[in-house]
């Protein structure tokens, strides 16, 4: 869907009551009370990236269910000035959470992706690769065979969309495509099973199910080692730089999933 923009048409003497106003499909990323019946809406959006507003009544029951993390909503956002921070009116698109409630690893998972995408997107900034990817990891989390192996490939995608691409396709010391098995923490590339040599207990394991396009099964240690990959470096190239670090979500996430 291609997001639409609008902006109230006036005479000049109603300037002062322009609207700001666009409308778009976005994904729950987390809510905030406000007053005693508001709420600040947090959403992923497909044209507008990161975007809050605030949503009046969130605290009824027929809005609470809706304003659950990883629900796809249909939004329209209104403010004054583009800088406010605007209100949202919203009906739902796919409201998914439910589906997977009692799966607490999932739960997490959800939460844990929700929260790096708050700490890591510039708010407003779009990211529609991001929300693609986020709207089908999502959709997967029913499958406990497919999600956790998609969850390491969607922080991934994460990463280079923040400009901080892994290279994956080649032994940076000898320039060989095969036998890749390690990766290098400070440059982020590919190191052969020769190349790592002496040098392997200061690398970081490269498991087989990231190598490729193509799905590949995946072990619990390889999904482990994979995750130990996307997280040193959304820690140490995304976040640190700013003075943050990997979300609380995540570290309960991992804990859950590797007890």
């Amino acid at each position: 869907m291609i997001p639409s923009v609008i902006e109230k048409s006036v005479s000049s003497s109603q300037k002062s009551d322009a609207i700001m106003q666009w409308t778009d499909e976005g994904i729950v990323l987390g809510l905030r009370r406000h007053g005693e019946a508001s709420a600040v809406l947090h959403l992923l959006t497909s044209g507008y990236g990161r975007h809050a507003g605030l949503v009046r009544g969130a605290t009824s029951a027929r809005l609470r269910g809706l304003l659950q993390p990883g629900n796809r909503l249909r939004a329209t956002w209104r403010a004054r000035l583009a800088d406010h921070l605007g209100s949202y009116s919203i009906e739902p698109v796919a409201t998914r959470s439910a589906a997977f409630i009692e799966d607490g690893a999932a739960l997490d998972a959800l939460n844990a992706v929700c929260a790096l995408v708050m700490v890591t997107i510039p708010e407003r900034e779009p990211h529609r690769a991001i929300f693609d990817g986020l709207d089908l990891l999502i959709s997967a989390l029913e499958d406990r065979a497919l999600w956790p192996a998609l969850l390491v490939r969607w922080e991934l995608g994460l990463l280079q969309e923040l400009g901080f691409a892994l290279d994956l396709t080649r032994c940076a010391v000898t320039g060989q495509q095969d036998t890749l098995t390690h990766v290098s923490p400070r440059t982020g590339r590919a190191v052969s099973q020769r190349a790592a040599g002496p040098y392997e207990g200061r690398l970081l394991p490269l498991p087989p199910f990231l190598l490729g396009s193509q799905a590949v099964p995946a072990s619990l240690e390889e999904i482990r080692e994979g995750l130990k990959l996307t997280g040193h470096f959304l820690d140490n190239w995304a976040l640190a730089p700013h003075g943050l670090t990997l979300p609380d979500a995540r570290q309960r996430f991992m804990s859950r999933l590797f007890h």
